[in-house]
């Protein structure tokens, strides 16, 4: 989390970009479990443990967004996918992509329930 705290503090970016990424990774790694959970259900075949922490963490940070609905699902997978192709294999975004489509789809599935009163 440090790493990733100097790294925000280094950009060149506004301050109140700084701000809300600094504010977004708190938010994240403190839900990392529930995250995790949400990752576990859709990572077939893959502990969370061996993947690479780069997508890892690209995917705990899509899945809290998600979750927390501040913005909508597509705009997050976009925004994962454009961190995944830079920063991670070439891989990657298909991985991503695939994972949080699953999460994507189960919490539509959920809230369609929810609504119908089930």
């Amino acid at each position: 989390m440090e790493l990733a705290a100097l790294f925000i503090t280094d950009s060149r970016e506004p301050p109140e970009t700084i701000a809300a990424a600094g504010d977004l990774l708190r938010r994240a790694y403190a839900a990392r479990e529930q995250c995790d959970q949400w990752l576990a259900r859709h990572a077939r075949h893959w502990e969370l443990e061996r993947l690479a922490l780069v997508d890892r963490n690209i995917l705990r940070l899509a899945v809290h967004e998600m979750v927390s609905g501040k913005t909508p699902a597509k705009v997050v997978i976009t925004e994962a996918l454009r961190l995944a192709q830079e920063f991670s294999t070439a891989e990657s975004p298909r991985f991503v992509n695939g994972i949080l489509d699953a999460v994507y789809k189960e919490m539509q599935a959920a809230t369609k329930t929810e609504a119908e009163g089930g």
